[in-house]
């Protein structure tokens, strides 16, 4: 046509070259393309060539990089879904385990603990709102970390390398206390969590009455026969003690107690009649449950946590209650039986018949004079299992401590063991003084479960260790957390109490 001239194409303009092709195919047209196919084929011809090279190793590192990046992304940017997932995975860590899937899993906990922290420490770079913090069991916490900090320096230690392995289950998980209390804002995120708590429970409940009635997967009859010391502890009187999909009987059994507390207070709050009967079923399923791991020390945990409910909330009803529940209990201890289960039970509540409590008592006054000799004890991580790999020829290396406060006072002395009680005393006193300053009845029945599951740990902690082993350490710190949460919350409703 005349008035017009034609501009010419260049050959760069009409043979796209083939990288061009290939971002066309993958990341606009998402694989749906020659391309995009093509390229899939690739890589996993590539994956079948490293796995038939190395086996499933660099399988599962692809997928854990797949999965990662976006994971990493997410915890760090919304604080609910890394509270959720650490939940999660403290308490589904060693079904996991248990699949025989070849990754350093506890490593994995470390990090996510620490980019959760980082979180934090992100977050209040932009707003600093460090009086989200404040509470008088914040302060002792910073005082218990920092003595297990400064723990590296003890003069008895044995060991440093069994210092450095033990504190970061001891203060990185502490400091979940801190994030828990920033992350946790609304009582529709406390409602989600109770409920998830709840549900995971009902998945360790009925996993060992599987355990119990059909039997043990392949990879749990290969983990108890794979050491004579494993039998030892759980084969009792021709019976498998169980521990469901909890790393011992003990974390299993303190875990179904401290569930059931926490049905039991929810009970007593306002709610529809379905949903109480509901959580009562859930009740005696996890009570029933923890039979089955033959652990004596939770089972007087039920009855001391009912002792404190009644001393808090003393009335004609709940008097009532208690001579009813001390009646039922009363019973189940002089019944005759020959369930080794009920058998088991009964002894937990007649101590002068319980060989290992005596064996525990003559160590436990064995240890005494080393005590009272050591203020700061014999360093984290001196008795166990750390003690013996990296200092296998000490004293206390093969001392069994049988108790977590046997274990403060032997590791971080007699001053460790004081901090560690007011520590302790601190917390409950707190939750109580917040239980009855509460004004909002759902918030108050929180409140009343987390003192019951705090005193419940505090209980069990002589006779077992009951704050050493995921998922309970991670749960007691959000249980502490949640008290000054809920009293946060009460306080954001209502207004400030004026007294």
């Amino acid at each position: 046509m005349k008035g017009y001239t034609q501009i010419p194409i260049s050959a760069t303009n009409e043979k796209q070259s083939f990288w061009k092709k290939l971002y066309n195919g993958i990341i606009l047209q998402k694989f749906n393309s020659v391309y995009g196919v093509l390229s899939l084929v690739l890589v996993a011809a590539f994956i079948a060539l490293l796995t038939r090279q190395y086996g499933l190793t660099p399988g599962f590192m692809i997928i854990a990089l797949s999965v990662g990046i976006p994971v990493l992304y997410a915890v760090l940017t919304f604080p609910q879904f890394g509270t959720v997932l650490l939940l999660l995975m403290a308490y589904l860590l060693f079904l996991i385990m248990s699949l025989g899937i070849p990754f350093p899993l506890g490593t994995l906990m470390d990090a996510l603990q620490g980019l959760l922290i980082l979180s934090v420490l992100i977050r209040l770079k932009k707003n600093p709102d460090w009086k989200i913090f404040k509470s008088p069991i914040s302060g002792i916490i910073l005082v218990w970390i920092c003595y297990n900090l400064m723990e590296v320096a003890n003069p008895s230690a044995e060991s440093r390398l069994a210092w450095v392995y033990t504190v970061r289950s001891v203060a990185v998980v502490m400091l979940m206390y801190f994030v828990f209390m920033y992350n946790i804002r609304t009582v529709t995120f406390i409602r989600f969590i109770l409920k998830m708590w709840l549900l995971l429970s009902v998945v360790g409940a009925l996993w060992a009455y599987k355990q119990e009635f059909i039997g043990f997967s392949a990879n749990e009859e290969a983990y108890l026969h794979s050491d004579p010391n494993i039998a030892a502890l759980l084969f009792l009187a021709g019976h498998w003690r169980k521990f469901s999909i909890f790393s011992d009987p003990v974390a299993f059994s303190y875990n179904m107690v401290v569930s059931s507390l926490l049905c039991f207070a929810l009970i007593t709050g306002k709610r529809k009649l379905w949903k109480k009967i509901v959580l009562g079923f859930l009740m005696a399923l996890f009570l029933s449950a923890m039979i089955f791991s033959g652990t004596r020390g939770a089972f007087v945990l039920p009855p001391a946590a009912l002792a404190l409910y009644a001393v808090l909330n003393f009335n004609k009803k709940v008097l009532i209650f208690s001579i009813f529940a001390a009646l039922a209990f009363g019973f189940l201890i002089v019944v005759p039986t020959s369930n080794q289960n009920i058998l088991r039970f009964q002894t937990a509540f007649k101590p002068s018949d319980d060989v290992s409590f005596t064996a525990r008592k003559v160590n436990q006054k064995r240890i005494q004079p080393y005590i009272l000799s050591h203020p700061m004890g014999g360093g984290l991580g001196a008795t166990g299992a750390w003690g013996q790999r990296f200092a296998p020829n000490s004293y206390l290396a093969h001392f069994p401590p049988d108790s977590g406060y046997v274990r403060v006072a032997v590791e971080l002395g007699w001053i460790g063991l004081l901090i560690f009680c007011i520590f302790m005393f601190m917390i409950l006193k707190t939750g109580i003084n917040y239980y009855y300053r509460i004004r909002d009845p759902e918030l108050k029945t929180y409140c009343l479960a987390m003192v019951l599951i705090v005193f419940a740990f505090n209980v069990g902690n002589y006779p077992q260790e009951a704050l050493v082993q995921f998922p309970s350490n991670v749960y007691f710190y959000l249980v502490v957390a949640l008290i000054n949460i809920l009293y946060r919350l009460d306080i954001e409703k209502n207004g400030p109490i004026t007294v």
